[in-house]
């Protein structure tokens, strides 16, 4: 009995509230997509995949990070989203991103570096945007200044730039 009110619950609820979809979307870029997510996520706007423009990226939460890179002179200012704050609104959930550059160029980052590091998607440079010449429009950046362990080529060979698109695993 028990159980026959439980599935009369749940088809009650079902034909009151519509479908149950594991997924769910997101906004819809208003201008050009520069950066894609797929694979284990939970929130999407096109098909399978979360596609995001500049404004979309600039509406979450921004973090500076001054660092000295190998790439730049002397210190520098990257600012950008948190990527635990991007994975965690696309309802991320695996144990790597797979990372691809524009040029096809792809690194794995483990899930780790984003909860135990605040890593930003850089999309400034010193107050100016990045662009595909400086690296951009989306540049992986890790807190090299906070933590010495992070000087290392591991870290620097994850900080992938003109990132294009990403896959949760």
């Amino acid at each position: 009995m028990k159980k026959l009110f439980t599935y009369a619950v749940f088809f009650i609820s079902l034909s009151i509230f519509g479908h149950i979809s594991v997924a769910s979307e997101l906004q819809k870029p208003a201008d050009k997509t520069i950066l894609s997510i797929s694979g284990k996520i939970e929130k999407t706007n096109k098909g399978e995949h979360a596609e995001f423009d500049l404004g979309m990226l600039d509406a979450l939460p921004q973090k500076t990070l001054t660092v000295e890179t190998p790439w730049t002179e002397g210190n520098v200012s990257f600012s950008g989203p948190l990527l635990r704050d991007f994975l965690d609104m696309v309802g991320a959930s695996g144990n790597v991103i797979q990372a691809k550059a524009l040029n096809d160029y792809i690194v794995v980052i483990p899930m780790e570096d984003v909860q135990e590091f605040d890593v930003i998607l850089a999309t400034s440079l010193d107050g100016k945007r990045l662009s595909v010449r400086d690296k951009g429009p989306v540049w992986v950046i890790y807190p090299w200044n906070d933590d010495e362990d992070l000087r290392v080529e591991t870290y620097y060979a994850r900080s992938i730039w003109q990132l294009k698109s990403m896959i949760v695993e």
